[in-house]
């Protein structure tokens, strides 16, 4: 039995647990990755290797400064301040956090963005008495959507851009992805405020709650409110500058060290800050993830879509089929390695039929980051999960229709502003 396919049986194993829930999801991700490590498919020096990727380290910094900002009663203020604002409406506090955190997106990292915005969300819950699972799958959500309207929002833009370029294609530019990523954006929104809400669980933990197991009864200090107010500004702005010098996760790390220095909470409280279910799941699905793409599974997945398409496909349909292709692969596989495996693929059967492959990459590409599906699919998913207090079903539920949508808007459009056959 060949590498892929025993990665596949794995993986298929995993999501079974995921959806069932027979056993915890970290045991299921952590497990799988073990499985991986003995069957040989990984190195075993690599089994345990998500728990040092620069996301899980970003996850655990930005835990702690969002706990800062609940100790010293900056984030209940912040909400009362928005709801002061937005009122206490479920649907106006669920557009605001979802236009705020698309917009942050599009220019920053989608991860840095929800995990900057889920202290704040989590006060504007507890002011308006809503709870945390209505607002933070809605937050992640936007984040991902957001990620498509430029070339820099998300990897798999950059990737798209890159390969036609590297095939003698004229890129996409900064703002070209804006034709499809603000319309997704907007009908997103509309799917969550009349669609999806009704899909997101109602007796979850209200962030009152989690509060409560996370923070010892808040106290607000005006000085440590400032303080941690300013840790976490000059954090954000270091990710949005994207400064090479100063990754994501060591800006979190860094902003997480100064909140404990400064008092604004307790060494202890930090560590109990950090959702450790979330560090888990994560760091079990990197190893699967890579392999993945290593093993050639992701390729015999694709291998055999294309067989499907038969010789002279149309490209309306090459489009439609590696959309599907492109978002299912995505749901437990890096959108990076979806992308990079999937494009010269595209590229090269868009120049069979006599078609611009433009289309076709822009199909991949946003694709890729329709995420929704599983709380493993794209950081910001797995980052509400514990807060949120969601089960894998509840992304199952909430989030396909979401790529449903995403693949209906995008045959739509895609077509219009990237002509297969332009004159």
């Amino acid at each position: 039995m060949s590498a892929a396919v025993i990665t596949l049986i794995v993986l298929g194993v995993v999501a079974l647990f995921f959806v069932t829930e027979a056993i915890p999801l970290a045991i299921a991700a952590m497990g799988g990755a073990v499985a991986l490590g003995i069957l040989g498919i990984i190195p075993m020096n690599t089994v345990f290797s998500g728990l040092s990727n620069s996301t899980v380290v970003l996850f655990a910094g930005m835990f702690v400064i969002g706990a800062a900002m609940f100790h010293t009663g900056l984030a209940p203020k912040m909400g009362e301040t928005v709801v002061k604002y937005a009122g206490k409406s479920e649907n106006g506090l669920m557009i605001a956090v979802m236009f705020i955190a698309a917009a942050l997106s599009s220019v920053t990292s989608n991860t840095g963005t929800t995990a900057a915005l889920m202290p704040v969300i989590l006060g504007i819950c507890t002011v308006a008495k809503i709870p945390a699972s209505r607002q933070l799958m809605p937050l992640a959500f936007a984040a991902g959507l957001g990620g498509i309207i430029t070339l820099v929002g998300t990897p798999p833009n950059i990737i798209a851009a890159g390969a036609l370029k590297a095939a003698g294609f004229e890129p996409f530019g900064f703002f070209e992805f804006a034709w499809i990523g603000i319309p997704l954006t907007v009908a997103g929104m509309l799917y969550m405020v009349f669609i999806g809400k009704h899909l997101l669980p109602k007796a979850a933990l209200s962030s009152d709650q989690v509060i409560e197991q996370e923070v010892e009864v808040t106290v607000r200090d005006p000085k440590k409110m400032w303080i941690s107010g300013l840790i976490v500004v000059a954090v954000v702005i270091v990710m949005a500058l994207d400064l090479k010098s100063l990754p994501l996760q060591v800006a979190a790390i860094i902003g997480a060290m100064l909140a404990v220095l400064t008092g604004c909470l307790k060494e202890k409280q930090a560590y109990q800050s950090i959702d450790w279910v979330t560090i888990f799941l994560f760091a079990g699905m990197m190893p699967i993830a890579d392999a993945m793409e290593k093993s050639g599974a992701g390729k015999l997945i694709a291998d055999v879509v294309v067989g499907m398409l038969g010789g002279a496909p149309s490209p309306m349909f090459v489009t439609g089929s590696l959309f599907v292709l492109s978002a299912g692969l995505t749901q437990f596989m890096s959108n990076t390695a979806s992308t990079a495996l999937l494009a010269p693929i595209g590229i090269s059967i868009a120049k069979g039929i006599g078609a611009s492959p433009h289309a076709v990459l822009m199909a991949i590409a946003v694709a890729a980051s329709c995420a929704f599906a599983t709380p493993v699919g794209t950081p910001p998913n797995t980052l509400v999960l514990g807060p949120g207090g969601y089960k894998f079903m509840d992304y199952v539920k909430a989030g396909t229709g979401l790529v449903v949508l995403c693949f209906i808007v995008s045959i739509i459009i895609i077509p219009m502003v990237w002509p297969f056959y332009p004159k």
